[in-house]
């Protein structure tokens, strides 16, 4: 049961039953007042209907009026302001709601929202030449929630992390590694060909001369070249699935870059660009004609000295994911990454694909802060700060909560000293404090399953508020799966902590001289610690038991 979607349908019916017109289903909102003496719910529709049915707002919500009376649904109907309708349901009926969660237990909020929709979300996707840092851990959080959510709500969703093991940045890895070795076993090395200066790669290099010895000391082969690379790019690659699996962000699958050129992709996009009309040729560059488009300039697909940009192997493997039949692509970007969308969705149409079908969330920058003032380096190893070292410090559950609790697209201060609090200052600490209050009074009552037949006892403004915003969970989930924002999500846990606290910090749940109203609070207080672990659960956040 979903009150406040029964509400719309019944708007939408009284208004086709009024006017006549089966038009006007769009103009349909339901909202739930800041105050109650404003209605449990409210709508403006009224006001949006003046302008098609030319009537003076008011007019239209007395004839809206009149006839919503009528349902067993409604108790009351008021004309507030210029026009807004407010509705005071039927308690029974927004009551009932507690039966709904708890017989609906971990499933309560899913639904069939997303018809078995197949998306494939990518996200990470750091190169495999060092550690994850924070750029790559709100991506990661963000990402991990969102697909969590979309499968909740009945996406076919695959996770992918596309690994970028071809390319320049392999070659420097695998130069740095093989002088590392050298300097591992005592050799002469030069330092220059290092370009990645990271203490990681002088760790891998160390593993590596404890398993080979002095095997590629003198081997100048292209098989030594091939080695470093190789078992460069695996080290990496495992020790970021470690930081990913300790950060509880998990992949379907991690798509390799050479098994796209492998696989003869790469050359078959590269003849299907070449045999249409946008690619020329200029200084010995290979062109793609992006500015017919709406691009600001013309992007290189092969250089002058014949290797590729990034944008050709790109296309080839976006096109290779609506080629495996997912019917929509997001990729979560860097914001480094914002003027890439517009030439890859230009590639995607040249090839026949509809572009609007590949869309981009842009992760804005974050920064650490300490004491007010900006954290650059680890203090730890004098480099970046990795995604390990801040879930070391503060906690997985609460770096991945404040990575998603503002939009993604905004720039985000991470405040160390917040996150290091285990009080109600703490948003995270709060939430799962909320859960833990929620399972110690079931406990103490002795709780083990539904006690209530009627919730007729519930009538406090505080017991309404709260079971009108659990009603509001899947609303929320859908608006997270329509915005692509996850922020809503962490937002609807935070304010239903808040009402519980609230709630229970001026009310007496266990009245051992009203047994019947105890046990109808207690059924709503599961209601509420069912909704706030589905919640923690979406946010890959977890539901303590005891704090």
């Amino acid at each position: 049961m979903d009150l406040k979607a029964e509400l719309v349908e019944l708007i939408k019916k009284t208004i086709k039953e009024i006017y006549s017109n089966d038009e006007l289903d769009s103009l349909v909102m339901v909202e739930i007042p800041k105050e109650t003496i404003h209605g449990d719910f409210s709508t403006n529709v009224a006001m949006r209907l003046t302008k098609v049915l030319r009537k003076n707002p008011q007019v239209i919500a007395n004839e809206i009026k009149t006839k919503l009376e009528e349902s067993d649904l409604i108790n009351k109907v008021e004309i507030a302001g210029p026009g807004f309708i407010n509705l005071f349901v039927n308690k029974a009926a927004l009551t009932s709601l507690i039966d709904v969660v708890i017989n609906s237990g971990d499933k309560y909020g899913s639904s069939n929202y997303g018809k078995n929709e197949k998306i494939m979300v990518e996200y990470v996707s750091a190169n495999p030449t060092g550690d994850l840092h924070l750029g790559h851990a709100r991506g990661a959080a963000y990402g991990d929630s969102l697909t969590r959510v979309l499968k909740f709500e009945g996406f076919d969703v695959l996770r992918e992390y596309y690994v970028n093991d071809a390319g320049n940045q392999i070659e420097v890895l695998g130069n740095s590694l093989y002088e590392r070795y050298k300097e591992a076993l005592g050799k002469d090395f030069n330092i220059e060909k290092i370009g990645y200066q990271g203490k990681d790669v002088k760790e891998l290099a160390k593993k590596i001369a404890r398993e080979v010895g002095d095997k590629y000391l003198n081997d100048d082969s292209v098989e030594r070249i091939s080695y470093f690379k190789k078992v460069g790019t695996k080290l990496e690659l495992d020790k970021i699935k470690k930081d990913l699996d300790l950060y509880r962000v998990e992949f379907d699958h991690y798509q390799s870059e050479l098994d796209i050129y492998a696989s003869g992709k790469v050359a078959k996009v590269l003849e299907d660009l070449k045999n249409s009309e946008y690619t020329f040729e200029q200084n010995g560059a290979l062109w793609l004609r992006t500015t017919d488009f709406g691009d600001d300039k013309d992007r290189v697909l092969i250089k002058s000295d014949g290797s590729y940009t990034y944008l050709l192997p790109d296309i080839a493997y976006h096109k290779d994911k609506f080629d495996r039949g997912y019917d929509k692509l997001l990729n979560v970007f860097g914001a480094d990454h914002h003027g890439y969308t517009c030439r890859l969705r230009t590639g995607l149409k040249i090839l026949g694909y509809n572009p609007d079908n590949l869309n981009f969330s842009i992760v804005q920058i974050v920064r650490l802060m300490e004491d007010g003032k900006e954290v650059k380096m680890s203090k730890r190893t004098g480099n970046a700060v990795t995604i390990r070292e801040l879930c070391d410090d503060v906690g997985v559950d609460v770096a991945r909560y404040f990575f998603v609790s503002k939009p993604i697209v905004s720039h985000l201060d991470f405040d160390l000293n917040l996150a290091r609090k285990n009080s109600s200052e703490n948003p995270v600490y709060y939430i799962q404090y909320a859960y833990a209050r929620c399972n110690s009074i079931l406990n103490k009552a002795g709780y083990t399953k539904q006690l209530a037949s009627s919730y007729e006892g519930l009538v406090l403004e505080k017991e309404i508020s709260l079971i009108k915003h659990i009603g509001e969970f899947k609303n929320s989930l859908i608006e997270v799966c329509e915005s692509k924002e996850v922020n809503i999500l962490s937002n609807y846990a935070y304010k239903l902590a808040q009402l519980f606290h609230s709630y229970y910090n001026e009310t007496k749940v266990i009245d051992e001289e009203n047994k019947d109203l105890s046990n109808q609070r207690l059924d709503m207080i599961n209601a509420t610690k069912i909704t706030l672990k589905n919640a923690l659960n979406c946010l890959g956040i977890e539901a303590k038991e005891v704090m």
